[in-house]
């Protein structure tokens, strides 16, 4: 049978006040992952986004875009409930506690790692109910929608288990003690009653392109039970040990969640078109990996004791850049590719807001910055006792080459205006760095020097360009681009990579004018320019921490301790970051996880660290 497109929710519980327009707050949102892809689950049980095979795929469940065409896979008690959540100690693995007016019901949810001891489905989601107290009448319901919501699957039954199929990709709805599985007109439900000691399974296993494996109910339970196992290993390798650890310990997760295993690529966040503002068109598609992150990725991973991910991120860094190789992509898929067209998709968007984009135009603009972190990233690499092969070598000499001849031109800035280009003062200060540590690396004899000359000399007349056109002695700060008044919290990137020294006057009003300008309380702006997008913005989190990362380089460590400890609080229950936030409602905005947010928060931690030794 074919389903229609339009779902039935007639049989959604009606005790849902925090969706009473089809959405939740996008900070009801836990994630969970397996390395390949990841599922958001808010706090009343939906899954409402999934992508498989990979983080980057079409999506299965993508109700937080559109709560009718969506998708999603609904777990929940039939009678009114509160609930509490949290992370299993040092894991990726939700646990979600209903509490009703009958009884308690706890959930426990993972996208399961695979146990190389038994065959196993390609993927994965396990969901196991524990009746903990009274009884409690739960329903669920499997909406797929393959496609992002394009795609009504065919229904089959194999083994007497229906199996939901849109060729290539086949989902089976397995249930052990939840009920017997019934389709309806556009799902495949049912109910069940978790009574004091019993214990139910609900699990999706998938295949893309290869059979299906139906798994046993002992070998689910085992996976999770090793997905517990493999989480806690995990984390008990890592090296921060400062006041924050509970925070960083949930942002490195987090940031492992974004690391795409095949290729060792680390996503920006794992959504696509989470509005900037409700109802605006700030909605972008983040599932690439950014260059602009790179120097904070590898720097996160290295602080942080996570060696094979260090070495997996430069590697694929390296891999992707040698293919559009002297320029520079903004951004390359996780598979190391450039190409990353940009449509549009019919999807209502999460509470209106479209349009809802697939694919990043962002990827072609000239963004002068990244060539400062790609060569940031490899310094960072050798600083860590690493050594670089001779091809990487000789590119990254003629990364600093190419510097020479493009600096002077005008881009688009860290921000990726879609206004005119303009000289951006933090992609000069970066062109800066990329010369200033590709002399390091010559002098180390780790690439070739026979252009050093040329780059110190072009080294020098960048310095002379940013402080002659891009600082204002009004305002005794360097400002957005040459010539302009404007501020921008991106000039905090200047002094954490390494333009300038931490005691210069110039740096220290820096941070001083984006205090004054851009600050509100713990909340800090990115500008207030315009950018050649319609709408506002919210709050920008990782701006928060680079200014408490400034300010504990500039000798301010206990004002960057008290706003470090507001900003821990902004968290949402199980300790997740957006890419913003609303200052007056605390609503997160923009995609999420957001992996830049996550990791600010692990370099403004260490910098502490470092500043109060």
């Amino acid at each position: 049978m074919r389903w229609s497109r339009q779902p039935d929710l007639s049989d959604v519980p009606a005790e849902r006040p925090a969706r009473a327009d089809g959405y939740t707050e996008l900070r009801n949102y836990a994630v969970i992952g397996d390395g390949r892809c990841v599922a958001l689950i808010a706090r009343d049980g939906s899954v409402d986004w999934l992508a498989w095979p990979d983080l980057d795929s079409p999506t299965l469940f993508a109700a937080v875009l559109d709560h009718v065409q969506g998708g999603r896979f609904f777990l929940q008690p039939e009678r009114p409930y509160t609930t509490s959540r949290r992370y299993l100690p040092g894991t990726n693995v939700l646990e979600t506690t209903f509490t009703t007016a009958g009884g308690t019901v706890r959930v426990t949810d993972a996208l399961t790692l695979p146990d190389t001891s038994s065959l196993a489905p390609a993927r994965e989601l396990v969901r196991r109910i524990e009746g903990i107290a009274g009884s409690v009448p739960m329903r669920w319901s499997v909406q797929p929608r393959f496609g992002y919501g394009a795609h009504a699957p065919r229904l089959t039954r194999r083994a007497g288990v229906p199996v939901v199929t849109f060729s290539p990709e086949a989902v089976g709805i397995c249930a052990w003690n939840a009920g017997e599985p019934q389709p309806t007109s556009d799902a495949v439900a049912s109910r069940f009653r978790a009574d004091v000691g019993t214990r139910s399974l609900l699990a999706l296993p998938y295949a893309h392109r290869e059979p299906l494996v139906l798994p046993t109910r002992a070998d689910c339970e085992a996976r999770l039970d090793h997905t517990v196992a493999t989480w806690r290993e995990w984390s008990d390798g890592r090296t921060y040990t400062g006041p924050w650890y509970e925070a960083v310990l949930r942002s490195a997760l987090a940031l492992k969640l974004l690391v795409f295993a095949p290729s060792g690529a680390v996503a920006a966040a794992a959504t696509c078109s989470l509005p900037e503002e409700l109802g605006g068109e700030r909605n972008w598609d983040y599932r690439f990996s950014w260059i602009r992150d790179s120097a904070f990725t590898l720097n996160a991973f290295l602080k942080l004791g996570c060696a094979p991910e260090a070495t997996g991120y430069f590697w694929w860094l390296m891999h992707a850049s040698q293919l559009t190789h002297p320029r520079l992509h903004v951004l390359y898929r996780l598979d190391g590719g450039a190409r990353a067209p940009e449509k549009t998709l019919p999807l209502s968007g999460y509470r209106g807001s479209t349009p809802v984009r697939i694919g990043n135009a962002a990827a072609d603009q000239l963004q002068l910055d990244t060539y400062g972190e790609l060569v940031q990233t490899a310094w960072l690499y050798t600083a860590a006792g690493h050594r670089l092969d001779a091809d990487i070598a000789r590119r990254l000499a003629q990364t600093a080459d190419f510097v020479c001849t493009t600096w002077q031109q005008p881009d688009t800035g860290i921000w990726e205006v879609r206004s005119a280009p303009e000289h951006f003062t933090q992609s000069k200060m970066m062109c800066w760095v990329a010369l200033d540590r590709a002399l390091d690396l010559a002098q180390r004899r780790l690439i070739p020097d026979r252009h050093a000359p040329r780059w110190r000399c072009e080294r020098q007349a960048i310095t002379e360009f940013v402080d002659d056109r891009c600082f204002s002695p009004r305002l005794n700060s360097y400002v957005r681009s040459a010539g302009s008044d404007e501020l921008d919290a991106g000039l905090l990137l200047g002094l954490l990579h390494g333009y300038g020294s931490h005691d210069d006057p110039r740096m220290r009003g820096t941070v001083a004018a984006v205090q004054q300008e851009l600050q509100d309380g713990p909340y800090v702006n990115r500008y207030v320019g315009a950018d050649g997008v319609a709408g506002g913005e919210g709050a920008f989190l990782a701006c928060s921490f680079w200014l408490v990362e400034a300010l504990a380089r500039t000798g301010r460590a206990d004002e960057a301790a008290l706003l470090m400890d507001q900003l821990v609080r902004l968290a949402n229950d199980v300790g997740l970051y957006s890419e913003e936030i609303n200052p007056v409602t605390g609503d997160f905005l923009g995609n999420l996880p957001q992996g830049l947010s996550h990791l600010a928060l692990i370099s403004a931690a260490c910098a502490i660290g470092q500043a109060t030794r």
